[in-house]
């Protein structure tokens, strides 16, 4: 996976998860459709998603940190 792709999938992947979590979107959807029995296992679904898009971010920044600096050199 390149860099910039990697990076992408965590920004979107964290932008996601960060607007199920912390606003009450998904919650009013899910009911909406009749599927209320879900949104007590959204937890354990979202916010491991939010943390692997988080480390996504994180490990892809460090290798474009990591050639940036091997190039400098």
């Amino acid at each position: 996976m390149s860099k910039n792709k990697m990076l992408r999938t965590g920004v979107v992947g964290t932008l996601i998860a960060a607007v199920c979590c912390f606003t009450p979107l998904l919650v009013v959807i899910l009911g909406a459709l009749g599927f209320s029995a879900v949104i007590g296992y959204l937890d354990y679904v979202l916010l491991p998603m939010l943390g692997v898009s988080i480390l996504l971010i994180v490990i892809s920044l460090w290798n474009r940190w990591k050639n940036t600096k091997k190039d400098a050199a």
